[in-house]
């Protein structure tokens, strides 16, 4: 093999090495662009469902209010109701009693 040849083998070597380090500096540049944006969205999606369960648990408040206010309106009506049935029931038996 000539001197020349040997330096060329020499100086080819080297660069491929480079070459191929250089590929494996931009695929893992790549991979941490990649990974960065995965973490944005999911902090994204994080703070999103957040919102989403301070909304449910809102909701979840307003309705066991409305449920509260709903048992207690069923309860005054129940009361209303058997008032009258109780007021018939004494005119009916009055009514019976007359005839």
């Amino acid at each position: 093999m000539s001197v020349r040849a040997v330096e060329e083998v020499s100086q080819q070597v080297p660069a491929d090495d480079f070459h191929a380090l250089e590929g494996k500096v931009y695929r893992t540049i790549e991979l941490y662009k990649a990974a960065r944006e995965a973490r944005a969205a999911a902090e994204r999606d994080a703070h999103r469902l957040r919102e989403q369960i301070e909304q449910r648990e809102e909701e979840i408040d307003s309705l066991k209010k409305e449920i509260i206010s709903l048992r207690r309106e069923r309860e005054e009506v129940r009361g209303r109701v058997e008032k009258m049935l109780r007021e018939i029931d004494s005119i009916s038996e009055e009514t019976a009693a007359a005839v």
